[in-house]
């Protein structure tokens, strides 16, 4: 049988402070030590965190918490305080994703503050005892916590020490954002208490004293969070990814158990640079929300599996993202080359059809008839029922006749793909496999015009697939003018 953990600067269990009588050593961390206790006025259980930064404070022999030295008053004390403000702010707090703090008061040379207690585990423990949950039980639980935490950020303060010890999931299975001891006001200053962070979810400004923090640094946190749940391994710490990065392979390889919006979301609050990630909680609230342009069954079935999971976390306009791992890059831009020269076939391979029905058209329809329509009519997406004017190409001409364009689909074919492939790669300025609203301004007129119901997935960018849509449809139009019987 193990012997029970014993914490060396623990106040002794069964001591009281005030009307409260401790019981039990709920956990330790960088900045104090949370306690199980009884209010004997009340009679009811509470949580109680005290104010004890291990760096800079030790406790007395006396039970009074004293700095380590007298070189590290100063910044004790500037701690001490910066701890009574989150306890007023978190006091003013009533959302149920983020701990409330019911009390405050000060004992022992140091601060204590008094929140409700309820029954549950740690994410941490859900995820030791669970690992890889299912992606709807994860966003159950990410979701709400976004909530709270955007409300911590509207009071203009960080929670600065995120990760899964510190998200508690209640009986319920309601979650909630505890621990805000390394709170600190946005823009305030930090001083030595920077350095106290935790390895893979403190993102790189945490590390430096002059570091711009901000939302988007509690956001990397929570993006660690993500990875810890979606790979079943801590994520790597700033300071060796800047060295070698091997988050980008480890989502990719998890781009089959969970969706592409999700695993983009994750990379995107990784990202090493702080004005490269979200800025704001509702921005990367909104990716995560996101719903899958291909799903990831379908991309597999078209790439190859490592292709897939490079595909799987492609990147999306709002927030380009550089491929943390080199050979991964330019594998997607190829395997996405590839997809839409497919697509591209797929096309063709329809207008074939209808072209194969065209000389018995005109015998069969009366004089009055209605234009030619295709024999099994299927649903179209909106887009498909708003015809799009064609682009001026160097092919738009309907001289050549439908039966001509039978007896040689291949070399239609052939060209078809090659001008598209040709105007796509060449518009694509960047190389990232898609077209801005920079990118065909002056080049294609039509589709500058028309972008917002071309760019049918609302990513604020045109895919290769959707401007081959796109074509299809300008010669779906041709061919109905060249086939439809003159009235």
């Amino acid at each position: 049988m193990s012997e029970p953990t014993v914490y060396q600067n623990a106040l002794d269990l069964s001591s009281t402070l005030g009307e409260y009588r401790l019981e039990a050593v709920l956990g330790v961390g960088g900045f104090g030590i949370t306690y199980l206790a009884q209010d004997s006025n009340l009679e009811k259980r509470v949580a109680i965190k005290e104010y004890l930064p291990g760096d800079l404070a030790v406790r007395a022999l006396d039970g009074s918490v004293v700095p380590v030295s007298t070189d590290h008053r100063n910044d004790y004390q500037w701690g001490l305080e910066a701890f009574i403000q989150e306890a007023r702010t978190l006091a003013r707090f009533s959302h149920p994703h983020i701990v409330r703090v019911n009390r405050y008061f000060e004992a022992n040379g140091t601060g204590y503050m008094v929140m409700d207690y309820e029954d549950g585990e740690s994410l941490n423990q859900l995820l030791k005892r669970t690992p890889f949950p299912a992606e709807p039980d994860l966003r159950r639980i990410l979701l709400p916590l976004l909530d709270g935490l955007a409300a911590v950020h509207a009071e203009k303060f960080l929670h600065r020490d995120i990760k899964p010890s510190n998200i508690f999931l209640r009986a319920n299975g309601s979650p909630v954002l505890l621990d805000f001891g390394a709170a600190r006001p946005t823009g305030g200053a930090t001083r030595a208490l920077t350095a106290i962070v935790t390895p893979g979810y403190a993102p790189p400004e945490q590390y430096a004293a002059d570091g711009r923090q901000g939302p988007w640094s509690d956001i990397y946190a929570m993006g660690g969070v993500l990875f810890r749940a979606v790979t079943n391994t801590n994520p790597p710490d700033a300071v060796s990814r800047m060295q070698n990065d091997t988050a980008g392979a480890a989502l990719a390889a998890a781009a089959g158990r969970y969706s592409a919006p999700l695993l983009r979301a994750i990379e995107w609050a990784l990202k090493l640079q702080s004005e490269l990630r979200p800025q704001t909680i509702a921005e990367w609230k909104a990716a995560i929300e996101a719903q899958a342009v291909t799903p990831a069954a379908t991309v597999t079935a078209v790439l190859p599996p490592n292709a897939a999971a490079t595909a799987a976390i492609a990147p999306t306009v709002r927030q380009p993202m550089t491929r943390t791992v080199r050979e991964t890059q330019h594998a997607g831009a190829a395997w996405r080359r590839i997809g839409w020269g497919i697509a591209l076939g797929v096309a063709a391979l329809f207008m074939l059809s209808w072209y194969r029905q065209a000389p018995d058209a005109p015998r069969a329809a009366p004089a009055q008839s209605r234009p030619l329509q295709p024999s099994s009519p299927q649903p179209r997406p909106s887009l498909l029922s708003q015809p799009v004017a064609p682009e001026p190409s160097p092919d738009s001409s309907p001289a050549a006749d439908p039966r001509e364009r039978q007896s040689r689909p291949e070399s239609s074919l052939e060209r078809t793909r090659t001008r598209v492939e040709a105007e796509f790669r060449a518009a694509d300025r960047n190389g990232d496999g898609y077209l801005s609203p920079a990118e065909v301004e002056g080049r294609f007129p039509v589709i500058a015009r028309e972008f917002s119901r071309i760019d049918r997935d609302g990513d604020g960018r045109i895919s290769a697939e959707e401007l081959s849509e796109l074509r299809r449809m300008q010669l779906e139009g041709r061919a109905r003018s060249t086939l439809q019987p003159a009235r």
